[in-house]
Order: C-alpha cells, then sequence, then structure tokens
C-alpha cells in the first residue's frame, strides 16, 4: 500500500513558492556576495518558503501540470523576483556611483580594492558607501520589510500572472533616473567643498607659479573630502532611510502594475 504525504499539486505549488523566495533573496545585497555560499542562500529561501506555503493560498488550476508547464512558471517566478531583486539593489548602485564620483574628485583614482561581494576591483570610497549602505539596512529592519513584501506578493501577484505590457518598466526607469540624484545628493556636500578647494588652488597656481599645486592638491583634498565626509553622515543617514523607507512601497506598486 503506498501513502502519499502530498499531492503532486501540493509540491508544485511549493517549487513555484521557493522559485520567487529564491531568486529575491539571492538579490539583496548581504547574499549576493561571494562568501555567501549557494547551500545559505538555498538554505534561507527553502525555510522561507516552508513558513509561508502553509499560509498562503495559490490556485494552480489554470496552469499546465506537465513539467514543461512547472519549468515555466518557475522560471517566470524567478524572472520576477530577479526584478524586485533589481529594484532593491537600486539604492545601494546609488550610494555606490555617489562612491565613485567622490573618489575620483578626491584623488582615489587609482586607489582600488577587491570587493568581495562581486570579485571585481572598485574605488576605495564607493566599497566603503556600499558596507554603510548594508550596514543600514539591516540595522533599519529593511530586510523584515521586504520579506513582509514578498509574503504579500503572492496575494498582490498570483503565480502564473506575470505580464510586462504594464507600466512597471517606465516606473523602473524612473527609479533609475531617480537613483542617479539620489548618489548625487549623498555626496553633493563634499563635491561642493572639492570644488571650492579645486578653484582656490587654481588661482593659487596663477599667483605662485612656482607652488606645485598638483602635489599640494592630494593631501588637501583627501582631507576635506574625508572631514566632510563624516560631517555629512547625518545627511546620508536621512536620505537612505528615507529611500528605504520608501521601498515596500515602491515594490508593491511595482507588483501591482505588473
Amino acid at each position: 500500500m503506498e501513502v502519499e504525504l502530498f499531492e503532486i499539486e501540493t509540491w508544485y505549488v511549493f517549487l513555484v513558492i521557493l522559485s520567487r523566495m529564491a531568486a529575491i533573496m539571492g538579490s539583496l545585497p548581504i547574499f549576493t556576495a561571494s562568501q555567501a555560499a549557494m547551500r545559505l542562500r538555498l538554505g534561507v529561501a527553502a525555510g522561507l518558503a516552508v513558513l509561508l506555503f502553509p499560509v498562503l493560498e495559490i490556485s494552480l488550476a489554470a496552469i499546465d501540470k506537465t513539467p514543461a508547464g512547472l519549468i515555466f512558471i518557475m522560471a517566470q517566478e524567478a524572472a520576477l523576483g530577479f526584478f524586485l531583486g533589481f529594484v532593491i539593489q537600486l539604492i545601494f548602485f546609488a550610494v555606490q556611483f555617489g562612491g565613485t564620483i567622490v573618489g575620483y574628485q578626491m584623488g582615489f583614482a587609482a586607489a582600488n580594492i577587491l570587493d568581495p561581494q562581486h570579485q571585481q576591483q572598485i574605488p576605495l570610497l564607493s566599497q566603503f558607501q556600499n558596507v554603510f549602505a548594508i550596514l543600514l539596512f539591516l540595522a533599519l529592519d529593511i530586510h523584515h520589510l521586504v520579506i513582509r513584501v514578498m509574503a504579500r506578493s503572492y496575494e498582490v501577484l498570483p503565480p502564473g500572472n506575470l505580464d510586462m505590457e504594464g507600466g512597471a518598466v517606465l516606473f523602473l526607469m524612473d527609479l533609475t533616473g531617480q537613483m542617479f540624484v539620489l548618489g548625487l545628493q549623498l555626496v553633493a556636500p563634499v563635491m561642493a567643498v572639492l570644488m571650492v578647494s579645486m578653484f582656490i588652488l587654481g588661482i593659487m597656481s596663477r599667483v605662485f607659479s612656482q607652488l606645485q599645486v598638483f602635489l599640494l592638491s592630494f593631501p588637501i583634498n583627501i582631507s576635506l573630502a574625508l572631514i566632510f565626509l563624516g560631517l555629512g553622515a547625518e545627511l546620508a543617514f536621512v536620505l537612505l532611510e528615507r529611500e528605504f523607507a520608501q521601498l515596500p512601497d515602491k515594490l508593491m506598486r511595482i507588483l501591482q502594475m505588473i
């Protein structure tokens, strides 16, 4: 006598939930680092899927139950998860963008370090800003809000209803433009000070022709940039806190547009 613990459709539902969950969790900054083993990422995603599975009411009645149909719906769910994960990462891209601009202006153009998150060389200041944003992301419990949005996403957009013909793509393009503005806002005070510093050094080079302005500019610009980065940390905190607080609403709006 054969005993089936679950019906085959139950397993289909669990795999569909796991596909979206794994894609979103894999896109979070704290899990995109190469040091985060694949088993850890899959374990966290599987654990969340197990917790959500009993409380979600998902029906696959209108979906093809063949293996090909299951693979197709899982691919759709993974694509949706990566799409939402990209929206989350836009904030961190903005932070790195601002750090890269300031790094080049203050004389750190050649000071690159290995980014363990993406296994590539990135500017030193950009990596510092990125770590600051990740710590703030965790300190404000934004990862908990993201998990709540993930749970609600199955109610707003059930599996099999992915449609990119709505306004989601245009909204994403608008968000991308806003992230460039955010990156500049984060480093605006430092950029203003560096521009004034370069202007004054330019005048001094005209007045004192024997002055080695190029060599003098490095310690001055680096010192001023580090000082005003510290003074502007509160401004960066306020801007990032605002963006992180708006993140769940943006994710839900995208889900409603798809």
